[in-house]
């Protein structure tokens, strides 16, 4: 969508410095110690893991589906890319937006590199009956509680893909790197603090930052539906402070690359940039003008600055 056609600022009025100013809510006292705990009880399930070779149309990529044991019951779908060659040394968990994944990224991967591109529960290859599969519902589903929130069960989604992956490639266990985008990206923060595997990650326009600031801020997309219900149900903050990507940032201490937009009407920017303020460890940052949707000019010079600083 044009910016003239939003019928609101996707600046919200913060500039540049501004945003560079954003907090990080401190959270509840025992933030980390549920996340830790749901780390544990996660590491613990069987994946009774399945994996199938699949045609695919890029001949320097073997494509195969997998699917894996998850959270409270849920099975988990994915697609993993190899190149062709078998040459692996390293390992990259890729993360989806709201839109959830359909299907997956063919294009030819870095040299050596195996990603295993999972869908969050609820979403495409993890569709079930019991859960909504659009964002505006999904985003809500069991949100009256911490224990039942649906996105504590996609963090530990993307916990059983990096299991999974290191299963099947233990070589990966030396060089394993994160990569998502918006609600991928949010998913990211909350999960990289408790799970010591991953030594990378970028973070494109993450969400989940700031929810006290985030429900105040007219937006599009799943954040629309949350700020909805907390208009109705102004208590539910107290449950989203456990799943504040902005709060978790806080105890995030590897490299984390982070791309945040100046303007975008479905992630607001200060919850992103709220999520790169509190990186605890070495961070770069790449702004882009705007996001959903992606400028091309931005993609272009992020894609070849991420490349190079994965490889350093």
């Amino acid at each position: 969508m044009a910016t003239d056609q939003i019928p609101f600022d996707p600046t919200y009025g913060y500039d540049l410095a501004r945003l560079r100013q954003v907090p990080a809510p401190a959270g509840p006292p025992d933030f980390a110690a549920f996340w830790q705990q749901t780390y544990m009880q996660c590491r613990q399930i069987p994946l009774r893991l399945d994996r199938r070779q699949v045609p695919c149309s890029n001949p320097a990529i073997n494509l195969y589906e997998i699917e894996y044991d998850s959270w409270d019951g849920g099975r988990i779908g994915a697609w993993l890319t190899i190149p062709a060659d078998g040459k692996i040394n390293r390992g990259l968990v890729v993360g989806h937006g709201y839109g959830g994944r359909a299907e997956p990224s063919l294009t030819t991967p870095p040299p050596a590199e195996v990603a295993i591109q999972f869908c969050a529960r609820g979403f495409h290859r993890s569709a079930r009956a019991d859960l909504p599969a659009d964002a505006g519902r999904h985003v809500l589903h069991g949100i009256g509680n911490r224990a039942t929130y649906i996105i504590r069960g996609c963090v530990a989604d993307l916990w059983g893909a990096a299991t999974a992956l290191i299963e099947l490639y233990p070589a990966t266990a030396q060089r394993l790197h994160y990569y998502g985008s918006s609600f991928g990206g949010g998913l990211g923060a909350l999960a990289l603090p408790w799970d010591n595997r991953f030594q990378k990650a970028f973070l494109d326009v993450p969400t989940f930052g700031n929810h006290p600031l985030r429900v105040t801020l007219l937006c599009g997309g799943s954040g629309a539906a949350v700020r909805q219900y907390y208009q109705h149900h102004p208590a539910v903050l107290e449950v989203l402070a456990y799943f504040d990507a902005a709060t978790a940032a806080r105890f995030i201490t590897i490299p984390v690359f982070v791309a945040a937009a100046l303007a975008d009407p479905a992630v607001p920017p200060p919850g992103q940039f709220a999520v790169y303020n509190a990186l605890a460890g070495p961070k770069q940052l790449f702004v882009r003008q705007a996001a959903h949707p992606d400028q091309p000019d931005d993609n272009a010079r992020v894609s070849p600055a991420l490349a190079a600083w994965f490889e350093k």
